[in-house]
């Protein structure tokens, strides 16, 4: 039996597996470059996320073929924290944003966030995804974008202003501008060609470009993976006191959670082998951040281009992730100067390309025409997040889904029979929650009470402790009056059938 033979037997899946992940590779490059850019950090941190997250996570179980790295979705939340606490800080964050995951995944807490109202997570992706838009556009022209995201927004008339008065802004508009119409036009060119990833083919094509034509635009600044890499420091972890980087913190863990596992069960669609473990699949996550928070680098999720690119490209196994892993590596070991040549309004244009993808366009519209509350929270959470910020956007849209579920949850229908004779008849049917309460003691209140009553409560599938004090607080006083005591039905007791 000769090598190759015995290799195939012990991993049959290894041809599909490499291949698969050479396209992932060539899929991650761009992305983690441009996602550390965007984030105001060294390129060479986001190479080294897109590593761990190949190495690191890419071994441990879980979901067997989503790959992981530096994600566009936190490169908000990433550049607000490095503003306030500096580049230094940025490790002991995803350090314990990384040790958070795994306390979560050790309580099994990793499936709750299927629980999590799509609503939420779609207007987050939203609110993201304008953000990253708006702030990239300033990126493109060469020009320092404002802090905030209304800013960036707000501002980007200005913006085009100032550009179209400058020879360079323009120059690097042109670069980013190209670079998403090659992006977007490389799904109409030849099967074959399309081998090669869009991505990577606008930024060779910017690189290629910018040397060819000597244009006056900015390229990324090496220092070298060790040269960047940087261990929480004490001063670092005495941070940790401070209370306002707890919320950053806590930022961290549940969007790159929320974002690995929707990611996943988006995977799971994608192909036919072994489905998700989401607990197991948050331990891996919180490992592979706690070794990017030890090393300096950016936070990782489970990233849905590279994982569907990974499953598009035949993938069988956890190996193609892996080795995805290693071809990062040895291009970020052996190839730093590459790094060197790429125009930074190419990677913006990336960024754009990514964030208007994030964009749910069609889920807005399917909410809209069935669920219109659903698609207001949508809304109101990437607006909150583009107006206020990230964190403090994703709790409103998860209070209003939680409100508008309660809301729901109390539905009641409250219908009165007066036939002129006999007793007045009262039915309710629904949920009579303390949410419903006045408005049923007002109806019920406003009964003659001089009349006998019949109120029917078989009818609610349930009747909190407060609505039932309550009705039975208002029976004692209209049996008082009355000319007859209140006859009540009590609602049909819920009995659990066999399976």
């Amino acid at each position: 039996m000769t090598a190759m033979t015995t290799m195939t037997s012990k991993f049959p899946h290894l041809r599909q597996d490499f291949l698969a992940s050479i396209v992932v590779f060539l899929v991650a490059v761009p992305l983690c470059v441009g996602v550390a850019v965007a984030s105001g950090v060294p390129a060479e941190l986001g190479l080294i996320t897109g590593i761990v997250g190949g190495l690191v996570t890419g071994l441990m179980r879980g979901s067997s073929l989503q790959v992981s790295g530096p994600a566009a979705g936190l490169t908000v939340l990433v550049f607000e924290a490095v503003s306030e606490f500096g580049v230094g800080t940025l490790g002991v964050i995803v350090l314990m944003a990384g040790l958070l995951q795994l306390a979560m995944g050790f309580f099994k807490i990793g499936r709750w966030f299927r629980a999590i109202s799509v609503s939420v997570v779609e207007g987050m992706l939203f609110g993201i995804g304008l953000v990253i838009i708006a702030g990239q556009i300033y990126a493109a022209a060469g020009l320092k974008a404002p802090e905030s995201g209304i800013g960036k927004i707000t501002g980007l008339p200005g913006a085009f202003t100032d550009a179209l008065g400058n020879t360079e802004a323009m120059a690097s508009l042109a670069v980013g501008a190209g670079t998403i119409a090659v992006i977007v036009l490389w799904k109409k060119m030849p099967k074959a060609v399309q081998s090669v990833p869009g991505a990577l083919a606008a930024v060779v094509l910017a690189t290629l470009a910018g040397l060819v034509l000597s244009l006056p635009v900015a390229t990324v600044e090496v220092e070298g993976l060790l040269g960047v890499i940087q261990p929480p420091g004490t001063g670092a972890l005495g941070d940790l006191a401070t209370p306002a980087i707890w919320g950053t913190i806590i930022a961290f863990a549940l969007i790159a959670s929320a974002e690995s596992l929707f990611s996943a069960a988006a995977v799971d669609r994608l192909h036919d082998g072994p489905r998700t473990d989401y607990d197991k699949e948050m331990i891996a996550q919180g490992v592979g951040n706690t070794v990017c928070g030890a090393l300096g680098a950016l936070p990782m999720t489970a990233v849905i281009v590279r994982s569907s690119a990974n499953v598009n490209a035949g993938a069988k196994t956890k190996a193609s992730r892996v080795l995805h892993g290693v071809w990062l590596l040895l291009f970020a070991a052996a190839m730093p100067w590459a790094l060197a040549l790429i125009p930074i309004p190419a990677l913006a244009g990336i960024l754009v390309h990514a964030g208007w993808k994030l964009i749910p366009f069609q889920q807005i519209a399917t909410l809209w025409r069935g669920h219109r509350g659903e698609a207001l929270i949508l809304v109101v959470t990437a607006v909150s997040i583009v107006v206020v910020n990230m964190f403090e956007g994703v709790l409103i849209g998860l209070a209003l889904s939680v409100v508008k579920t309660a809301w729901e949850a109390s539905h009641l229908k409250m219908e009165v029979v007066d036939k002129g004779a006999g007793p007045i008849q009262a039915y309710l049917s629904g949920n009579a929650t303390f949410l419903r309460l006045p408005k049923i003691l007002d109806s019920l209140e406003a009964l003659p009470q001089d009349r006998p009553v019949e109120l029917d409560l078989s009818g609610l599938h349930h009747l909190d402790h407060a609505c039932r004090t309550a009705l039975e607080n208002w029976a004692e006083r209209h049996s008082a009056v009355g000319t007859e005591p209140v006859r009540v039905t009590e609602p049909e007791p819920v009995t659990a059938t066999a399976p």
